[in-house]
């Protein structure tokens, strides 16, 4: 029980971390992450 325990939380941890990364690319900031075309 303990594994598929761990590994519904890595699950969580992954989907989280998905949601965050949509977010971050849908705000109008790409700056902060990809500063390489400033030209």
């Amino acid at each position: 029980m303990e594994k598929t325990n761990e590994f519904v939380q890595k699950l969580n941890d992954n989907q989280e971390k998905q949601l965050k990364n949509k977010q971050g690319q849908a705000t109008g900031h790409p700056e902060k992450k990809l500063p390489n075309k400033q030209h």
